[in-house]
């Protein structure tokens, strides 16, 4: 039987991916920007390699996966995902990152996928973009008995920063935007959430930023 990686190993490795992606990028740019300014895939391409090195059950990586092959891919019937998207209204579109159960294929249609990752930047304010995107993930985790789904959970991963001149600080930032998540997983009752971050790090002269990882799973 294929095993897949504890949830604590997976959190572990997007946050230190993300580290990495904001130290390469201060490397790259000799410390001039913020890593909000980097390249869309900067951050997501950092995570797989993280993501890779798990060394217990190594998951397999797919960058943005569709929610088509993702719900093809985790749902007892194969053919059931254009029902479960018009059942849980969803869309058309993709993750940042899909994670598949690691084993020796027998064929082109047997891979199972456990967990669903967005990650996104320059996490600032409370925006409908991101509550939107956590009620996504909580529609594809809204599955009934029946659908025997095997996706686990999923990960609202980001990176956020503010230079040293901002007003309104992180701590109090952060603590509006989690809110506003807690209040969309809280319309979804056999849902429950779970959040980890690096804390709020300051640089002298320079700003604060924080990394974090908003994980959601049936209870």
């Amino acid at each position: 039987m294929s095993k897949f990686p504890e949830i604590d190993s997976i959190v572990t490795a997007i946050l230190k991916g993300i580290e990495e992606a904001r130290k390469n990028f201060l490397f790259w740019t000799h410390d001039r920007l913020f890593l909000s300014h980097g390249p869309e895939k900067i951050i997501s391409i950092h995570v797989a390699q993280a993501l890779a090195k798990i060394k217990k059950n190594t998951p397999e990586i797919f960058i943005d996966a569709t929610v088509y092959d993702t719900l093809r891919c985790s749902l007892a019937k194969r053919d059931g995902f254009l029902e479960y998207m018009k059942r849980n209204n969803l869309a058309a579109g993709s993750f940042s990152i899909t994670l598949d159960e690691r084993f020796k294929h027998k064929n082109d249609n047997d891979s199972i996928s456990r967990a669903i990752i967005s990650i996104k930047k320059n996490i600032r304010n409370v925006k409908r973009e991101y509550t939107e995107e956590i009620e996504r993930i909580c529609k594809m985790l809204n599955s009934k008995p029946e659908d025997q789904s095997t996706l686990e959970y999923g990960i609202f991963a980001f990176y956020t920063d503010l230079p040293s001149s901002a007003r309104k600080k992180l701590a109090v930032r952060l603590d509006e935007i989690i809110n506003s998540f807690e209040a969309v997983v809280a319309t979804f009752p056999q849902l429950k959430s779970e959040y980890k971050n690096t804390g709020v790090i300051t640089e002298k002269d320079i700003g604060e930023w924080l990394i974090g990882a908003y994980t959601i799973r049936r209870v």
